[in-house]
């Protein structure tokens, strides 16, 4: 039994950064795609950005290309979601997740192709 655990979430100014975690725990390996999506005022939550099972490929939504940035470290079981220039349409719950079937290696960008998933953080920017 895997869980994904976020951390690094908290409020911050406009233009500040924050650098986001998503760690395994349990016995299993991660090494599958993994995402961060994000919910804001709105029920639904959005993809922000995905990487592949080997670090080799990221995407990105339109809204945060070029000042997020995605990355994971396999050997560590952990993977990151370094975010600068935050404005306040940021401010959202955060979340990782991870398209936990095998043979998985592509980024997808629906909630539903992803089955494992963390609890979330808060991201707070002020204006």
């Amino acid at each position: 039994q895997v869980q994904l655990v976020e951390s690094g979430g908290g409020a911050v100014q406009a233009g500040d950064s924050l650098r986001l975690s998503c760690a395994a725990a349990g016995q299993a390996s991660i090494t599958y795609p993994l995402a961060w999506f994000r919910r804001g005022p709105g029920p639904e939550r959005e993809f922000i950005a995905g990487i592949t099972s080997n670090g080799g490929g990221t995407t990105y939504a339109d809204s945060v290309l070029g000042r997020f940035t995605i990355s994971r470290d396999n050997a560590k079981n952990i993977a990151y979601l370094q975010m600068d220039k935050l404005t306040p349409e940021d401010t959202a719950v955060y979340y990782c997740a991870v398209d936990f079937r095998p043979g998985a290696v592509a980024v997808r960008q629906r909630l539903g192709d992803y089955n494992l998933w963390g609890q979330g953080t808060q991201v707070i920017v002020s204006s």
